[in-house]
């Protein structure tokens, strides 16, 4: 699903995100940052400065004397900067006009999303409703498995034929095509088995600890030998410690339908 929310993040987030990764000291210090300044005649608002304080209190981070100088040192930085640009006739570039329309566009969805979500916002219950969903469909068990990954029946049938006169699985992974486990292994880590496509996951919970599947396992990626090491019992992490998740999964799914039910009124030619 696309997220308005993650494309605005750089736009919105530009100057508040410099600050904190500020590592050299500016030419000139800024002025104070109680009042509106002005570079080479044109002001930069006290709203700007402001604006951008305000985005930082709602992701937690301190208002404060050093932050607000430092947010308007950035601020003269891209004001001369941005200055540099047009002086150059880079603002009548097709391209640049173009990427400056779009940023326009994404603010302006974000306004509207924000918007929208204060006429529907989501309910406790509605929330209480999708964490009993997820954790019905989850297990309380979680799985430490191996596999060994090869592209053709035949191979896996040899590895299987192999693992029975006594190599190790660890060494036989180095056959696999899974680059993200073959030099650990074949090792997955702890998993639940809704993580893995259904055939490999059938084919896990059925092992018992220290065995290895004596048929191969396919699924859309190729052939899976499989081994389970351990199985722990995995509690379901408790409603408020992921209460803030639900709410911004069940936000961007009604933000979604929002979107599509524009889209369905629209005339597209």
């Amino acid at each position: 699903m696309f997220s308005f929310r993650f494309a605005l993040a750089a736009p919105l987030l530009l100057v508040s995100a410099s600050v904190s990764a500020q590592t050299a000291p500016s030419p000139a210090p800024a002025p104070a940052p109680a009042k509106a300044v002005t570079v080479n005649g044109r002001p930069i608002p006290k709203s700007r400065l402001d604006f951008i304080i305000k985005q930082r209190d709602a992701q937690g981070q301190p208002d404060t004397e050093q932050a607000r100088k430092a947010i308007l040192d950035n601020l003269i930085t891209q004001e001369v900067v941005a200055q540099e640009a047009e002086r150059k006739g880079l603002a009548k570039n097709a391209d640049v006009r173009t990427q400056l329309e779009l940023l326009r566009q994404q603010v302006l969805a974000q306004a509207l999303f924000q918007d929208y979500l204060k006429t529907h916002p989501i309910k406790e219950e509605q929330m209480h409703a999708e964490y009993d969903r997820v954790k019905a469909s989850r297990s309380d068990k979680e799985y430490k498995v191996r596999h060994i990954l090869v592209d053709k029946e035949d191979e896996a049938k040899d590895i299987i034929a192999r693992l029975k006169k006594g190599e190790k699985f660890e060494d036989l992974a180095k056959l696999s095509k899974d680059p993200g486990s073959k030099d650990r292994g074949g090792d997955l880590d702890w998993n639940p088995p809704t993580t893995f496509v259904k055939p490999f996951s059938d084919a896990m919970v059925k092992l018992e600890k220290g065995k290895f599947t004596e048929t191969p396992v396919q699924t859309q990626y190729g052939w899976h030998v499989i081994q389970l090491d351990d199985v722990r019992t995995a509690p379901f992490p408790a409603y408020d410690t992921v209460k803030r998740q639900l709410a911004s999964v069940l936000q961007e799914q009604e933000v979604q339908k929002y979107i599509n039910g524009l889209r369905a009124k629209a005339k597209i030619q």
